[in-house]
């Protein structure tokens, strides 16, 4: 098998500062896995064997909750590390990744996680700090339910993949992979006829652009406004 070039993670914020002879080592245990879009990579409950980054595409994080509903938990972005259930000291993993357009992962067998912390702590400190910022988002989510009405976590939950994906357009900024309505009403506690007929109010407004699992912002300044609930 060919050697993969540490090119391949030295942008990830996981590997942030290794020597390029770390960099060699880590990637000598990945395996490289390619994802077809609908493709998961690992289902909530399955036994947490292998732990993940995300080098190329976008996956979705959903859970079912006590009630079978499906939730959109969160999107994995290129450079993320996923998976990482041991961390945590779960056996099993908490919820379902499946890429959301074609994508490409690297993954590691759980027996190398103690192994490569031993050698390079900081690995471990980064790990313990992406996991408080996922903490801090579900907080942030729950304080979201609770004080934001439903336009305005809609806009809030936009504004936040506009953020992370955008890219500019002549219409706008487009975040730049498939999302649906669903998606939408998934991430923010709602319905989706509610929030066709909030996208539908926009687009009249002149606030974003949707199409077919698509959605630009052309009016930023207006979302922000709506999501803070001072229009």
């Amino acid at each position: 098998m060919a050697r993969l070039d540490r090119s391949l993670i030295a942008g990830a914020p996981a590997f942030a500062n290794l020597s390029v002879q770390a960099l060699d080592d880590v990637l000598s245990r990945a395996q490289v896995q390619r994802l077809l879009k609908g493709e998961a990579v690992f289902r909530q409950g399955e036994p947490a064997e292998r732990f993940f980054l995300l080098l190329h595409g976008r996956l979705r994080v959903t859970r079912i909750n006590a009630e079978g509903a499906q939730i959109l938990v969160r999107f994995i972005a290129p450079n993320d590390m996923f998976g990482v259930a041991m961390a945590i000291g779960a056996t099993a993993y908490p919820g379902t990744a499946t890429a959301a357009v074609e994508s490409v992962a690297l993954s590691w067998p759980n027996a190398a996680w103690a192994e490569l912390i031993a050698a390079y702590p900081s690995l471990a400190v980064k790990a313990m700090q992406s996991l408080g910022a996922r903490l801090q988002e579900t907080q942030d989510r729950v304080l979201d339910l609770a004080t934001h009405n439903t336009e305005q976590r809609i806009a809030g939950a936009v504004l936040k993949l506009m953020r992370q994906a955008g890219r500019k357009t002549e219409d706008g900024i487009l975040i730049d992979f498939p999302l649906s309505r669903q998606d939408l009403a998934e991430m923010t506690g709602s319905t989706l006829h509610t929030v066709s007929r909030t996208l539908s109010a926009w687009e009249a407004k002149g606030l974003v652009d949707c199409g077919r699992q698509r959605v630009t912002v052309r009016d930023e300044q207006g979302l922000a406004a709506l999501a803070s609930g001072r229009e």
